[in-house]
Order: structure tokens, then C-alpha cells, then sequence
């Protein structure tokens, strides 16, 4: 919703997603994008929406009043400082439900009953680099895993004896434990109906025995194995001392196996062996990311996944810098071998 704002200025009342690097949001043009519900007759419509450009800024302090900004460092309160601006008084809506209305067109304001919105950065993706070698773009963390999942199941014309799946998981980076996120009984739930529904066909003359159908997906996950596609650390050249030092993996040197041996990543012997087959046979590079013992570590649905299904499971992704920036950068000719990996794994027996 809105709120005054000193100034003679009206600001959207925001909250912050995830662990963001605060920083990186100011001074940008911001857009809104997400959904809408909409009260109906008999039910409720949920509607996309993006607003057509900026509608939101949050503006920086003049270094004129905060001269020690450069040599003390920045800090932020997400509270206090993270303050989006919508307009001036004279210019911006005086009601949120309005605003939002007009901006859909042909609903009444009555009509609005919720909203999911984030603000995000306007500009587009880019290539950057002298030779266009780099991509910078918002939320390379973690579409561009999810690009490169679904161009490799894609590209599996094959006939398979074994089902193949991506899922695409919300609300990762705030714990996963959602209706949509990956610690839900969605995959589960999935997986178990693929497995009754193959039961009860596998047959065409003897019916699936109770015992087999309780038993089927029991038996299709001991079959089974599982990568999470997650972006991973690139060496930072203004910071190598953050790294392993024998582990450094570099932007446009390939695909990275991360692991862990408390278990923040869930790679493991036999999913490392399927992920390091799979790119031997694509002829592509392989990677190694292991986090300094005396740094905190991050981590991805892998581990959360390993542990609903119970199956071997790697975790992998490509080097990227900024990484929970509002605008990250990774390297443009990292992705197509990624693509070829994740391939080869959904080929493999």
C-alpha cells in the first residue's frame, strides 16, 4: 500500500525478499510485476500484471550528508532507508486499490481483494564485456538455471525407459517451506500419482495388486536420481581471498559441482559420479566449488529435496558475480554447456 513520506512525498510500504544485497536497489528504476486477485461472481481471478515502465525509486543520500560514506561503508535499514518512492503528493494516486485499477483498465477498485507484487529494475538484460563475453541481467539467480533445465528436457527426443521431470520451485531464497516451495508436498504428490498412474497401466489384463500400488513409488525412487540447478560463486578478482584457495571457479570455465560436507549442498559420491559422466560425455569442462571452513555457506533446495525423496542428488550450477544483486553477471558462453550437461544427464540410463 502507500504511505506518506516526508518531503511532500507518498512511498509504497515495501518489505524486503530475502537475504538482497540492499545496496545494489538504489537509484534504479523500479518497476511492479505479479499478480492480482480479482473478486468474480462465483470465484476469484488471478491476473498477471507488470506496470508498462518505472513507476518507483529509492534514492541514495547525497554524499553533501553523509560525507564518510565512501571510507566508513554503507548501512543500511531495510526499514528506514529502503523507502521506494511513487511520486510526489500533487502527482501520486491517493489510494492503492484505485491506482491499481487504472492500471489494469477494465476492473473496479472493489473488485481487488490481494495482490503478490515485487518492485524490479526496468533495464534489460545486456552483454557487456569488451567482446560481449559477459551477460548482466536482474535475477540471473536463478532463471538462467531454469532456462537451461528446460531447454535440456527439451532437447531429450529420445524414447526414455525412466520419467523425466523439472521442477520449477518458488520462494527459495526465504527457506522453501511454502505451498509452493520445494520443502511442500507438491513434487512428492507429483511423483506419487506418475507412479500409481504407471501401475495401473503397466497391465492390460491382471489389475495392480494393492500391495504394488503401495509399494510403486517406494520402487521408482530407489531408481531414481535428482540435480539442483543452482547458480554458483565465480572467483571475485577484487576479493579472491573469500575462496577456497584451491577451489576457484572462474566465469566461461563451464558447469560447477558444489559441495559440502555438512550438507548446506546435497552433492554426494553417486550423484557427483552421474553429474561428472554425464559431462564427460558432453565434453564439457567441469567446475569445483568448496566454501572457505571459515565462512558461512550457502545453500539451494538440493538438500531439502535429497531428503523428501530420498534419492542421490547433486548440486551444480555456473559461476556468476553479484549474485543476490539486483543486477547479476555471469559469463554469455557458460550456458549452452551447462544446457549439453543437463541433457546428458536426463540421457543417461
Amino acid at each position: 500500500g502507500l504511505r506518506p513520506a516526508p518531503g511532500e512525498t507518498v512511498a509504497l510500504s515495501v518489505e524486503v525478499y530475502g537475504g538482497a544485497l540492499l545496496h545494489t536497489w538504489l537509484d534504479r528504476d523500479l518497476g511492479l510485476a505479479g499478480r492480482i486477485a480479482l473478486l468474480g461472481e462465483q470465484d476469484v481471478e488471478l491476473r498477471r500484471w507488470r506496470s508498462e515502465g518505472p513507476v518507483a525509486r529509492i534514492s541514495s543520500l547525497a554524499i553533501h550528508l553523509h560525507r564518510g560514506v565512501n571510507t566508513e561503508g554503507l548501512k543500511l535499514d531495510a526499514q528506514r532507508h529502503l523507502v521506494p518512492l511513487l511520486g510526489t503528493c500533487d502527482g501520486a494516486p491517493a489510494d492503492w486499490r484505485t491506482w491499481l485499477a487504472e492500471q489494469l483498465g477494465d476492473v473496479e477498485p472493489d473488485r481487488i481483494v490481494g495482490w503478490d507484487l515485487c518492485l524490479h529494475d526496468v533495464q534489460g538484460a545486456e552483454r557487456v564485456g569488451s567482446s560481449g563475453e559477459l551477460l548482466a541481467s536482474a535475477r540471473l539467480d536463478n532463471l538462467a538455471s531454469c532456462h537451461a533445465t528446460l531447454h535440456a528436457l527439451l532437447a531429450v527426443d529420445t524414447p526414455q525407459a525412466a520419467t523425466l521431470g523439472i521442477a520449477l520451485y518458488d520462494h527459495e531464497e526465504v527457506g522453501s517451506r511454502t505451498a509452493r516451495g520445494a520443502e511442500s508436498a507438491f513434487l512428492p504428490g507429483v511423483l506419487r500419482r506418475i507412479a500409481l498412474r504407471w501401475t495401473d497401466g503397466a497391465s492390460n489384463s491382471t489389475p495392480a495388486s494393492a500391495d504394488e500400488r503401495e509399494e510403486a513409488f517406494e520402487r521408482a525412487l530407489a531408481r531414481s536420481r535428482a540435480l539442483s540447478v543452482d547458480m554458483a560463486h565465480a572467483v571475485h578478482p577484487a576479493w579472491p581471498e573469500r575462496h577456497e584457495p584451491d577451489h576457484r571457479p572462474r566465469l566461461g570455465g563451464g558447469p560447477v559441482l558444489k559441495v559440502h560436507a555438512s550438507q548446506a549442498y546435497a552433492t554426494e559420491a553417486c550423484g557427483r559420479a552421474w553429474f561428472e559422466a554425464a559431462c564427460r560425455r558432453a565434453d564439457v569442462p567441469l567446475q569445483h566449488f568448496v566454501s572457505r571452513n571459515d565462512l558461512r555457506c550457502g545453500s539451494t533446495v538440493g538438500p531439502l529435496t535429497a531428503a523428501l525423496l530420498a534419492v542421490p542428488t547433486a548440486d551444480v550450477g555456473n559461476p556468476m558475480l553479484s549474485m543476490h544483486s539486483a543486477r547479476e553477471m555471469c559469463a554469455a558462453s557458460d550456458h549452452e554447456p551447462m544446457v549439453r550437461a543437463l541433457t546428458e544427464f536426463l540421457r543417461l540410463p
